[in-house]
């Protein structure tokens, strides 16, 4: 019971001494800067700037995600009727498609270490 009550008691004297030790950790010549504008606002049914756009379609027993940035599709998820997730990306731009999932094949590096 005193140990609960010695614990509150610690807890509040520290919590006094915080600010106390906040205003006396700044220095004298601190100064207030320009007040920072809040991020906008998204208006209702508008797309963020940099958000993908996701288009969802259903195909042979499958639903299919697909996942755009400014136009370019970069990946999708595939969820089979049965059966676990799955998403497919591309590297880069020209790359093919590589599957990350629980059924992704084993990565094997590819790079080039000898030319003759």
């Amino acid at each position: 019971m005193y140990k609960k009550l010695l614990l509150g008691l610690l807890a509040i004297v520290s919590l006094s001494l915080v600010p106390k030790i906040l205003l006396a950790a700044a220095p004298s010549n601190a100064e207030l800067l320009e007040e920072v504008e809040p991020p906008p606002r998204v208006q209702e049914g508008e797309p963020m700037e940099d958000a993908p756009e996701i288009t969802i379609r259903k195909e042979a027993g499958k639903t299919i995600q697909e996942y755009r940035l400014h136009g370019e599709l970069y990946m999708m998820k595939v969820t089979p009727d049965r059966g676990v997730s799955y998403y497919l990306y591309k590297e880069d731009s020209q790359s093919d498609w590589v599957n990350v999932g629980p059924n992704a094949p084993l990565a094997v590096p590819k790079w080039t270490l000898f030319r003759f």
